[in-house]
């Protein structure tokens, strides 16, 4: 069987990832916040909900087209934004952009991606994702920069105000920038996998990596044992920087980050194209709700305002579930990072279509042709 052949589902690709990436590595892409108990709702939320099938009807014809923010697209989930991934992944940012471009499907560049994001973007990358501070100078600046070049979509961050909480990091002994010590070199050398594969080969073919995308400029490398990111007074962003963006930004506006009923309609008011409910995968605020949870709410409160969400997706049910309940789209992060670093390109092209395959064989059995028909009435509770 081919090597990316072995992988039968997205968990398939979390489970080897921990054996091939060191562990503070593994930690840092795995883990959440405080006790994960926000990382671990995300997935118990969706196996609250069981489907209702319909039978006896013709669904030869069906279809995973989506159209969102006036693009079409061959399903419905994109790659989510992932920081840091090319130390865990060689230039991961490019694999998944080039692979998802190839299977028609959106992926999200992050701000705080270790290559340049216009390289991202000739790779296939149409969404910016930002981590912005509430300063305005520093806010038009990465704009302009991100508008230069040629990203459509531009999403803002919202729930970052502040560093979590990651109390696994510091357990397992990462950091960003990452520190050197006795540890970084006893891991790297009990995988070698990841040590020749990964990280001595961006150090021969293109030096060290540094965060290249949270402004204008460069910012400092990813291994130093005495700089600090300098991330600005993120606690200072309000909707008066949302306001702002809307004004400098000509095209789709994504908030990310949202929980609250409440702030999905003050989003659309300040003229975002739309949201992507999402907890920031369990790795900001523990205990904050999943998505899921809040999704029905969400559709009240904005009815037919384009609602994304991220978080817990990891089978074609999951994504399923999240249309049925009112959801136009899903992203879907860690699972295609841990595909990249295992077998690149190809890997995240085998990950990509695992999904397709499990969202297409899952509408015949439920006995639709078009995401678009799905409705809650698909769906019963079977557990509180």
């Amino acid at each position: 069987m081919h090597r990316a052949e072995r992988f039968l589902a997205l968990s398939d690709f979390e489970a080897a990832g921990h054996r091939h990436l060191p562990r503070m590595l593994h930690g840092f892409v795995a883990g959440a916040a405080e006790t994960d108990q926000s990382l671990r709702d995300n997935r118990a939320a969706f196996g609250e909900w069981g489907f209702v099938p319909r039978a006896l009807l013709d669904t030869s014809a069906r279809t995973q087209e989506t159209t969102l923010l006036g693009a079409t697209h061959a399903a419905p989930f994109g790659i989510a934004p992932m920081g840091a991934g090319a130390v865990c992944a060689y230039r991961s940012d490019i694999v998944l952009a080039r692979a998802a471009a190839a299977a028609g499907i959106p992926m999200v560049t992050s701000a705080s991606s270790l290559i340049p994001l216009e390289e991202i973007r000739a790779a296939g990358s149409d969404w910016y994702q930002a981590y912005l501070p509430g300063e305005e100078k520093r806010i038009e600046a990465l704009v302009e920069r991100v508008a230069r070049a040629g990203y459509g979509t531009f999403v803002l961050t919202a729930d970052v105000p502040v560093p979590a909480n990651r109390e696994n990091n510091l357990r397992n002994g990462f950091s960003i920038p990452i520190k050197p010590s006795v540890r970084l070199v006893w891991e790297g050398a009990t995988h070698p996998r990841w040590l020749l594969g990964t990280f001595a080969r961006t150090l021969l073919r293109h030096g060290m990596p540094h965060f290249e995308n949270m402004d204008a400029h460069r910012g400092p490398p990813i291994l130093s044992r005495d700089l600090v990111r300098q991330v600005g007074s993120r606690d200072r962003l309000d909707w008066s920087h949302v306001a702002l963006i809307r004004r400098l930004w000509k095209g789709p506006l994504v908030i990310k980050g949202l929980l609250a009923a409440e702030d999905v309609v003050r989003a659309r008011e300040a003229g975002a194209d739309a949201v992507i409910l999402s907890n920031h995968g369990g790795r900001q605020l523990d205990g904050a709700v999943a998505p899921l949870r809040v999704l029905p709410e969400a559709v009240a409160a904005a009815p037919g305002f384009p609602l994304l969400l991220d978080g817990g997706v990891r089978r074609g049910t999951d994504v399923l579930k999240a249309l049925a309940l009112g959801a136009r789209f899903v992203f879907v992060g860690r699972p295609f990072l841990f595909a990249a670093a295992l077998g690149g390109e190809a890997g995240v092209a085998r990950a990509i279509a695992l999904l397709k395959e499990e969202i297409h064989r899952n509408m015949a059995l439920l006995g639709i042709t078009s995401a678009s028909q799905l409705d809650p009435g698909f769906l019963r509770r079977v557990r509180e």
